[in-house]
């Protein structure tokens, strides 16, 4: 049933991509994906091999990348997305040798891709587990690992019908998890070779800070103001923050928003209901910056130096249901954050709001209370960063595990 499953997902991913552009460039990097592999790779070729769904486990997996890209420097890096959202965005990422999608889960296709890539070694990270590839590289004794895996119970993985997934799972030498509670959910199963390493993003953020955060225009925009970082939101975050921008533009407080798609519509969308003077990335040598009250990122790859100048953050995605986005990036930097209701499924959210650095809202007059106190109250301001901080430092650790246990 799962084999077939895929082969009407292949025809329906070929239909649906006459009408939708990111499905479209899917399934024509797939099709690319032998060719690119046989242009780079040879049979003598050693490799280790890296897969990530999508943008967010790749920054999930970055450190440990960086640290085996680092230890064994003869040996080719073949990284695989299977979304274009994280492809796109890092096919030239110099952490590999090769980058491309990877190919639907069929039993040809997993022969046909370790017979070229024939991996020494092999690091998925989170989730995205492809029981044919995987069973494949077992058959052929090749070693993998999972990392920062975060498991609930309500996963196939512990259903009845969750056997094929269940055998995928112990195609894994050893899988880390991110908690606990993940390590006694794959006990029912029989997995025990599980380590409790914690989230390799804490690793990964806390990285940001040896960098060179310095946006010139930014700290224009800024100057001697306050400032509230608005990072990757939704529509339904959108709905509430631009009120109360809006309302508030008598005060010394200054508004970064940097939505999640920069399309064009959603771009639009968020101008037409600003009330305040703004300026957009794309077009701030056209206006003075310093005199604009918002500041509206359409473009990609500058959020987490910009959290650096944030005096608080509201990060998007829970006040709607597509999913909250990393809270760690601002976190990172002493900063205390405002998220939406839709947070049950983030373990780092719970544990931060239990803790107090971070504070969920569910509607406009939340949202306006916990802002205006944050502003208002400066000492709590800055003790509640300080907390979000000594979180973070707290749960560093997991990529030194993850590499202790790699031998290639």
């Amino acid at each position: 049933m799962y084999n077939l499953g895929i082969h009407i997902l292949s025809f329906i991913l070929k239909i649906l991509s006459w009408f939708n552009l990111k499905i479209k460039k899917g399934v024509e990097g797939r099709g690319q994906t032998f060719n690119i592999l046989k242009e780079n790779l040879t049979s003598e070729t050693k490799t280790i091999w890296f897969h990530c769904a999508s943008l967010g486990e790749y920054e999930q997996g970055l450190p440990v990348f960086e640290s085996i890209r680092k230890k064994y420097t003869s040996h080719k890096i073949v990284l695989t997305f299977f979304s274009p959202s994280g492809y796109e965005i890092r096919k030239n990422t110099p952490i590999a040798d090769v980058v491309t999608y990877l190919p639907l889960d069929t039993k040809s296709n997993a022969k046909q891709f370790l017979d070229i890539v024939n991996p020494e070694f092999t690091v998925f990270v989170k989730y995205d587990i492809w029981p044919n590839f995987l069973n494949t590289l077992k058959r052929r004794q090749g070693r993998a690992i999972l990392i920062s895996a975060l498991f609930r119970k309500n996963q196939s993985f512990f259903r009845w019908y969750g056997s094929h997934l269940r055998k995928a799972l112990q195609a894994f030498d050893h899988i880390f998890v991110q908690n606990e509670n993940s390590k006694k959910l794959l006990r029912t199963i029989n997995i025990t070779n599980v380590t409790v390493s914690g989230d390799t993003r804490y690793d990964r953020v806390s990285n940001q800070l040896l960098q060179d955060n310095t946006l010139n225009f930014i700290s224009e925009f800024k100057s001697d103001s306050l400032c509230i970082v608005i990072g990757s939101s939704w529509p339904e975050d959108e709905a509430l923050i631009i009120p109360y921008m809006n309302k508030n533009a008598s005060k010394d407080v200054k508004f970064i928003i940097a939505p999640h798609n920069i399309n064009k519509v959603q771009i639009t969308n968020i101008t037409k209901n600003l009330d305040v003077d703004y300026v957009l990335f794309s077009g701030m040598e056209h206006k003075n910056i310093r005199d604009a009250k918002v500041f509206i990122v359409d473009t990609i790859g500058i959020l987490s130096k910009i959290y650096s100048y944030a005096d608080i953050a509201y990060i998007g995605g829970a006040m709607g249901t597509t999913g909250l986005h990393n809270i760690l990036e601002p976190a990172v930097f002493g900063v205390p954050i405002i998220i939406g209701k839709n947070y049950e499924k983030f373990p780092e959210a719970k544990l931060m709001i239990q803790e107090g650095g971070v504070s969920s809202v569910d509607n406009l007059n939340t949202l306006e209370n916990k802002l205006d106190r944050l502003i208002n109250f400066s000492e709590e301001r800055l003790q509640l960063g300080v907390v979000n901080e000594t979180f973070i430092k707290k749960n560093k650790g997991a990529v030194n595990q993850i590499i202790d246990y790699i031998r290639i």
